[in-house]
C-alpha cells in the first residue's frame, strides 16, 4: 500500500477563518473595505494600499482568527503536515503557537522572494511533488501548486473559495483524510 500524501496547507482562508481578522488592520488604518483583496503577499498588499507593513502587523489581532470547523480534528489525524503562507511570519507563527498547532514545516513571506512557493517546503520536508497535496482557498494557491507540480485541493469549506474545473474540491475538512489516502 502506498504511503498517504503529506498535506501542505495555506493558513488564512484554509485552516483559519481569518477574513475579518485580516481586514480589521486595514480598516483601522483607513483603507476602505472595497479596496482590500485576499491571497496576496501581505507586504505587497500593504504597499498597494499605501500603508506600512509594520503598521498593519501592529494592528493585527492574532487571537481573532478561528479554525474552520473540523480543521483541528483533521490536523490531529494526519501525522506529518506543513504550512506555506503569504502571511507575515510574526502573526503566522503567533497564531500557530496560540492554537497549539505544530506543523513539521511552516514557511511564511520571509522564506520567499515574492509569492509563496512550494519548492522550499518540499525541500525541508525531503519530499517530491507527487508525495504531497497542497490545500488552499485561492487562485494564488492553485498557481503555487501547479508551478511546483503538486496536486491541489480547494478548501471548499471556505465560502469565498472559487473552484476551477480541474480542482479536487473538499467541502469539509474531514474529506481531506480520504484524499490523502487515495491520492
Amino acid at each position: 500500500m502506498a504511503e498517504p500524501l503529506v498535506p501542505i496547507f495555506d493558513l488564512d482562508g484554509t485552516l483559519l477563518d481569518s477574513d475579518e481578522a485580516l481586514v480589521a488592520p486595514f480598516l483601522a488604518l483607513g483603507v476602505p473595505r472595497e479596496r482590500i483583496s485576499f491571497g496576496h503577499v501581505v507586504g505587497e498588499e500593504c504597499a498597494r494600499l499605501g500603508i506600512e507593513l509594520d503598521d498593519y502587523v501592529a494592528r493585527y489581532d492574532v487571537h481573532a482568527a478561528r479554525p474552520f470547523a473540523g480543521v483541528g480534528t483533521v490536523l490531529a489525524a494526519v501525522g506529518r503536515w506543513a504550512v506555506c503562507s503569504n502571511k507575515d511570519p510574526r502573526s503566522g507563527r503567533a497564531e500557530l503557537r496560540r492554537l497549539g498547532w505544530t506543523p513539521e514545516v511552516a514557511l511564511f513571506t520571509d522564506a520567499f522572494d515574492g509569492p509563496k512557493r512550494l519548492e522550499p517546503v518540499l525541500a525541508e520536508l525531503a519530499l517530491e511533488p507527487d508525495q504531497v497535496l497542497f490545500v488552499g482557498d485561492t487562485a494564488h494557491d492553485r498557481t503555487a501548486a501547479r508551478s511546483a507540480g503538486v496536486r491541489f485541493a480547494l478548501a471548499g469549506w471556505n465560502p469565498r473559495a472559487v473552484a476551477d474545473p480541474a480542482d479536487l474540491v473538499l467541502h469539509r475538512p474531514v474529506e481531506l483524510l480520504r484524499a490523502l489516502r487515495t491520492g
